[in-house]
């Protein structure tokens, strides 16, 4: 079996043996480059929203635990979608809802633009988060489709698109909303139209995909069975859940509050501070990319095992560092490190898994924004009764969750002696 039909097979689509993808590996190349670009369009226009709290705190006067029920809002209409998403797409391959999940972005960014209240601001940020929970499972699924059987790499192009445009979010909004105001955010529906094409050409590949697919192998799809019987593969996939917990919490300290840190300990400017933040999001992406073919080659384990608690040691020391340009490489450093474990825990997910790939990504996805969201909802309150220096101290021990790993079975081992 080759690694493309591979790839079918485990995203639930029968190929028999000696059938090859439609149109061979350069088109899966430019569909792998068309889904990261827009993932990077789609993390773009999210990332607008934390880059912006600086201005929505002080135009409407809300408090630390106002800001993270944003994000909580955000975060958790992702959060309880995605697994309901990906499960139905695995039964049912929906095409053209990439698409539809950007124009629902797109709506939410428009509201933004136009929110004249607290509560308007909720509902937009609630629908850029269902926006996301559309676009997720099913990208993720198409991203192991044209993996070639680089299922991490595919993962890591994938999700480094994401970071990138994570990373130019808070660049854009410096430059256009937060000297312009809150109006201007509207601006940024062309690149929300952009991302709509992009996904539509994608829609048309997959849907031509599917449609060959399904006459070289009519009947219901194969899938391959489980490595392990479902009490292991529970208990392995809460083991991930807990490192995706640690992860995201942890990072959910610094995409949501680092602008109000260093504004407060160093008296940045906010301005200023959406570049600090860019250049951490920056190194993240880069760790991200670099994750993905690590794990291909060395094992996603040991992937994980570096990436989640080889940063305790940089994010103990964070809060302790007195200078800004020391956080600021602190930072970097950190995000490096930690990016790295979200696409190796999402193909080991995978791997135990195998033919559920969009109820995984729906899962895992989900859980991550929910973690997010949630960790938001609960450091901006903990910010408003203590103060930031404290939620960067509490946060910083969260990274030693990552001896967790130690739990995991040896999936890749497994199945080499499996073909063996």
């Amino acid at each position: 079996m080759t690694g493309e039909e591979e790839a079918n097979q485990e995203a639930g689509l029968a190929s028999p043996a000696g059938t090859a993808a439609p149109r061979g590996g350069g088109v899966t190349v430019r569909v792998l480059g068309a889904l990261a670009l827009s993932h990077g369009i789609n993390d773009a226009l999210q990332a607008l929203l934390p880059a912006v709290y600086p201005l929505l705190k002080s135009s409407y006067g809300l408090t630390f635990a106002q800001v993270g029920m944003i994000t909580f809002a955000f975060q958790v209409s992702g959060s309880l979608l995605q697994p309901v998403i990906g499960n139905f797409t695995d039964r049912r391959p929906l095409p053209f809802s990439l698409a539809l999940g950007m124009g629902v972005t797109l709506g939410g960014l428009m509201l933004l633009a136009l929110a004249a209240s607290y509560g308007a601001i909720v509902t937009a940020a609630a629908m850029v988060g269902t926006g996301s929970a559309i676009f997720h499972p099913e990208a993720s699924r198409l991203a192991r489709l044209a993996s070639g059987g680089r299922h991490g790499f595919a993962q890591s192009v994938f999700q480094v698109g994401g970071n990138l445009g994570s990373a130019l979010g808070p660049v854009l909004a410096a430059a256009v909303v937060m000297s312009r105001g809150q109006g201007h955010l509207a601006w940024f529906s062309l690149l929300a139209l952009a991302g709509i094409g992009v996904l539509g050409c994608v829609g048309v590949w997959y849907r031509r995909h599917l449609a060959e697919i399904r006459r070289r192998a009519p009947g219901t799809p194969v899938r391959p069975p489980n490595p392990y019987p479902p009490g292991h593969t529970a208990f392995a996939l809460g083991v991930l859940g807990v490192l995706v917990f640690s992860k995201f919490f942890y990072t959910t300290s610094l995409s949501s509050f680092y602008t109000f840190y260093l504004m407060h300990r160093f008296g940045v400017s906010a301005q200023e501070a959406q570049y600090y933040l860019a250049v951490y999001l920056g190194a993240f992406a880069v760790g991200t990319f670099a994750g993905g073919p690590a794990g291909d080659r060395w094992g996603r384990k040991l992937v994980i095992w570096i990436s989640i608690l080889g940063a305790a040691p940089f994010t103990l020391a964070l809060p302790h560092v007195p200078s800004l340009a020391g956080v600021v490489v602190l930072t970097v450093v950190i995000g490096l490190v930690l990016a790295s474990a979200f696409s190796a825990i999402l193909v080991f997910a995978q791997e135990l898994m195998p033919g559920r790939v969009g109820l995984v990504a729906g899962l895992f996805f989900g859980f991550a924004f929910g973690m997010a969201g949630i960790g938001s909802a609960v450091l901006g309150r903990l910010a408003d009764h203590t103060s930031l220096d404290f939620v960067f101290h509490l946060c910083a021990w969260l990274p030693l969750i990552g001896a967790f790993t130690v739990l995991l079975p040896d999936v890749e081992g497994r199945r080499a002696r499996t073909a063996g």
